[in-house]
């Protein structure tokens, strides 16, 4: 907002979870923003199709926006270049180079969703042949997450502890994050190991990780992480140690277009989320 220069504005925003299957004309929150709406305010919009899912959808939008002489601003994506408010003077009805417009982004904003669907079963069915096994890891169980702490400080390694509880070594990691510098503080030879860091993986960045060939950590670290729906997208949030995050990151370096392919800019913009994620919150040395 502070970008775009809006002072002063009235956000309006969905909990994480809602379902982007609802019409938007009955999504609680943009039902809330037309109640409060005056006649002479402008709706903003980050992308259109985080409110819509089709042209349909588009056009009742703006029916209902024009009903109510609410005027609108897209910020990003094909529409941004849009006046998807400009309507003929005397029938007051969309104008038809308008409508043709929205109908023809939309569409093409479908086959695009249908094309990433299709592309992740792909890689996941490859992993899959390949051994993978999809889905979140087991956790070590609450009964024995003291019998795991009090094996590391017996001096067990997190691999064996890992092969004896049936886990993989991130969660024998998790159970025992808090001992971690304190076991080795005591011997000035070995270096602290790293704790792992939460970061916020933009989803078109994990679904394009999924059909990667990862390393066993980062494989590990993307099946663990915690989905959060963000409108008609997601983040996967992401628990891993630094280093795991930055070898990720260089996984996902494509995204930003290679000779022959070039970007497409929703992707290159999720890597770059990314990247200033893990560069503000994780030092990558002296």
């Amino acid at each position: 907002m502070a970008e775009a220069g809006i002072e002063d504005p009235v956000v309006f925003e969905e909990e994480p979870g809602t379902s982007s299957r609802l019409h938007p004309l009955q999504r609680p929150k943009f039902g809330e923003l037309l109640t409060y709406a005056r006649p002479g305010d402008t709706v903003h919009i980050s992308e259109m199709f985080r409110l819509v899912r089709g042209n349909q959808h588009i056009l009742d939008v703006l029916d209902v926006l024009h009903r109510d002489r609410l005027a609108l601003r897209i910020h990003d994506g094909a529409f941004s270049a849009m006046d998807l408010t400009a309507r003929h003077p005397r029938t007051g009805e969309l104008l038809s180079t308008v409508k043709f417009m929205v109908q023809t982004l939309a569409a093409a904003g479908e086959l695009q969703r249908d094309l990433q669907r299709e592309l992740t079963y792909d890689g996941l069915r490859a992993a899959e042949a390949k051994g993978s096994k999809g889905g979140r890891r087991p956790a070590v169980a609450a009964a024995q997450t003291a019998d795991v702490r009090t094996a590391y400080l017996e001096g067990r390694s997190i691999a064996a502890l890992a092969r004896d509880h049936g886990v993989s070594r991130g969660a024998i990691r998790t159970a025992v994050a808090d001992l971690l510098p304190e076991h080795t503080a005591g011997d000035p030879g070995v270096p602290a190991p790293e704790l792992p860091v939460v970061l916020d993986m933009p989803g078109k960045v994990a679904d394009y990780l999924r059909t990667t060939e990862l390393e066993p950590a980062e494989r590990a670290a993307l099946d663990q992480g915690v989905t959060v729906r963000r409108g008609q997208g997601y983040t996967l949030r992401v628990g891993a140690v630094p280093a795991v995050h930055r070898g990720l990151l260089a996984r996902c370096q494509p995204l930003d277009g290679v000779q022959g392919a070039p970007a497409v800019p929703a992707q290159r913009k999720a890597r770059r989320e990314y990247e200033n994620r893990v560069s503000a919150l994780i030092p990558t040395g002296p």
